[in-house]
């Protein structure tokens, strides 16, 4: 308990001082949407529901299944809007930091977006190595978002996290004002309570 909260602490000085640092190292390739209506979609799963299955291509050339992990593994889904585009640049990147966070509360994580897999694999290559799968629901377009109730009205999913157990039950969600980044320590705060 005390490391987290040393590791938090570092968490937060590192993205403090330096907002979109990880953008930064790529800035002329991010594309900048402007402001965007914060939430666009109607959320079709709840806390204490069956997450909806999935079956995704991931750039690592896998094909990985939510029921993958089923009695072995908590899963945390992490949906972004787009590849290229400076919230999501920095915010995976950031799950690098607590990665150690993941494994000591038997968790993986999984990075969703609707781009397709030659997009997604040049954009996460530019921002450096990234521990967690990362999978594409390009075609048939946003369905895996779509299930969950996270697809906006423009074909992006939403800024949205989901954390399940290892029996398939939702535990937490957080739909994100897709304009800024979700905090990391509310997502280590629900990570720790898997384990209570």
């Amino acid at each position: 308990m005390k490391k987290t909260a040393i590791l938090l602490a570092l968490v937060v000085c590192f993205f403090a001082c330096s907002a979109y640092a990880a953008s930064d190292a790529f800035k002329n390739n991010i594309y900048n949407p402007g402001e965007l209506q914060p939430i666009d979609s109607v959320l079709k799963v709840k806390v204490g529901q069956i997450a909806p299955d999935f079956t995704l291509k991931s750039i690592s050339g896998k094909t990985v299944s939510l029921q993958d992990f089923r009695d072995r593994k908590n899963v945390v889904v992490s949906f972004v809007p787009a590849a290229w585009t400076p919230v999501c640049s920095d915010q995976w990147p950031g799950y690098n930091i607590i990665a150690d966070i993941f494994t000591s509360n038997d968790s993986v994580l999984l990075g969703i977006t609707v781009d397709n897999i030659p997009t997604l694999f040049s954009w996460t290559n530019q921002m450096g190595k990234l521990w967690f799968e990362v999978l594409s629901d390009f075609w048939p377009h946003g369905t895996v978002a779509a299930s969950f109730g996270v697809l906006r009205s423009d074909g992006t999913a939403e800024r949205a996290l989901f954390v399940i157990d290892k029996k398939g039950l939702i535990r937490y969600i957080d739909i994100h004002n897709i304009n800024q980044r979700p905090r990391l320590e509310d997502l280590v705060r629900e990570l720790e309570k898997l384990n209570k």
